[in-house]
């Protein structure tokens, strides 16, 4: 187990479990959140033994969003009362340094489900939908809520969401920052599927996991990064880089290890080589 100051991080082989550990301010996002992750997924990226990530809350909720009074000392040029070009050349820095936060997550090899409950709003959407897909206990609360304190969306959200709910309802949500519950989230197809407890959540999660975790390494990552960069893409652009990708990584052993297991009719145990 690796603590950090604001996540805690739990490395159950071929799983690693990350989570949100700032219970009492039901994991609203303070500085110690946004500089993290950046070092937490690449040591999971390089870590071989990890084949699946799962992000979760402690506490009573995923996360309450960005804590934005223990933001502001380090981002003191939004109450600069000149603001001149050097100051905003400072802000637009930081503001991408943010959004390294939640792009780490995206980028990382590994597939990362996020298992959440009660509030997930903000930040918290933000991070969520950075995970490749979404489980949720049936009291999550989901929330494009950055209209409601007056600024934009600017880490990533409004990238990545209507990729996943489509464009009118990205837009439903960033315009009226309602709450919407997990029934309706699932509806919408921010969720994959709804538990109805936290413990089932957290096993649920677990369980796609380790499911995940059987398959061909090689393969479940390859598949990711064709995922990724086909976003935005034409088809035909699409299908080159898939071809690229797929005549990299075949033929390996773990295609043959698949073909030797159906001979013999037993599972395949794929070394991700």
């Amino acid at each position: 187990m690796s603590e950090y100051e604001f996540y805690v991080v739990e490395k159950k082989p071929p799983i690693a479990w990350v989570w949100l550990n700032r219970p009492d301010k039901k994991n609203a996002m303070n500085p110690p959140a946004w500089k993290e992750t950046v070092p937490i997924f690449e040591d999971i990226d390089n870590d071989s033994d990890i084949r699946a990530v799962i992000i979760a809350g402690k506490g009573e909720a995923f996360s309450a969003g960005i804590d934005l009074m223990a933001m502001a000392a380090d981002l003191p040029e939004l109450m600069e009362k000149d603001q001149k070009g050097s100051t905003k050349w400072l802000l637009i820095q930081k503001i991408y340094a943010l959004q390294n936060t939640m792009t780490c997550i995206e980028l990382c090899r590994k597939p990362v489900i996020a298992a959440i409950h009660g509030y997930c709003i903000g930040a918290g959407l933000d991070m969520a939908t950075a995970c490749d897909y979404r489980f949720a206990s049936k009291d999550a609360v989901f929330s494009l809520r950055e209209a409601a304190v007056g600024f934009v969306a600017d880490v990533g959200v409004l990238q990545r969401i209507p990729n996943i709910v489509g464009q009118g309802m990205a837009r439903e949500l960033a315009y009226t920052a309602k709450n919407i519950d997990a029934k309706r989230a699932k509806e919408i197809l921010l969720v994959n599927r709804v538990l109805n407890t936290h413990e089932e959540l957290l096993k649920a999660a677990e369980e796609e996991a380790m499911l995940i975790a059987a398959q061909s390494p090689l393969a479940v990552q390859a598949s990711k990064d064709v995922l990724n960069h086909g976003v935005g893409k034409s088809v035909e652009d699409g299908l080159k880089y898939v071809a690229s990708m797929s005549a990299n990584i075949i033929p390996s052993d773990d295609l043959m290890e698949a073909i030797t297991a159906f001979m013999e009719k037993r599972k395949p145990e794929f070394k991700g080589y």
